[in-house]
């Protein structure tokens, strides 16, 4: 029997982990960027000050199964979903909605009534089908490199 997945709240020993995840995720992950992109947005796994500094500030959730780390989302206060990230092998298995869920219970409980975010051409999908609409379709640059995503933003309700 597979050992279930925990959902949980990240900390700063957690940091060095996420960025091998989001490396994981964005270079060996199917994607309908080109490796040039790729390799521009994350050329090596994040770590360091800059990351710790960043993550510190946002409150992290994390899925981990018998203690490896699987995907995390984190919430940049009060309701802008920063990173968004699962490890290739545990991508359509619903890691990404147990995520969000709980980013989503956060959000609510600290009384924001939207949560927005900038998602990548493979996110975009998962954020619609989780009741997020487009606002703007945009082009931005990464290392000198081009790059589309959306602004999307999804309305809380109740």
């Amino acid at each position: 029997m597979e050992t279930p997945i925990l959902i949980r709240r990240g900390s700063a020993a957690d940091h060095v982990a996420l960025g091998e995840v989001m490396y994981d995720a964005v270079r060996n992950g199917p994607s309908r960027y080109t490796s040039e992109q790729r390799a521009a947005w994350v050329p090596e796994p994040r770590k360091g000050p800059d990351w710790d500094e960043r993550l510190g500030q946002q409150i992290i959730i994390i899925a981990e199964q018998a203690g490896t780390i699987v995907g995390f989302m984190t919430l940049e206060a009060p309701a802008y979903v920063d990173f968004a990230y699962i490890r290739p092998s545990w991508q359509r298995k619903g890691v990404f909605r147990a995520l969000h869920d709980a980013i989503e219970q956060e959000a609510r409980r600290t009384g924001q009534t939207r949560l927005h975010v900038h998602a990548s051409l493979m996110a975009q999908p998962a954020f619609a089908a989780l009741g997020y609409s487009v606002t703007a379709p945009e082009d931005v640059s990464i290392r000198g490199i081009a790059f589309k995503r959306f602004a999307m933003e999804k309305a809380l309700f109740g």
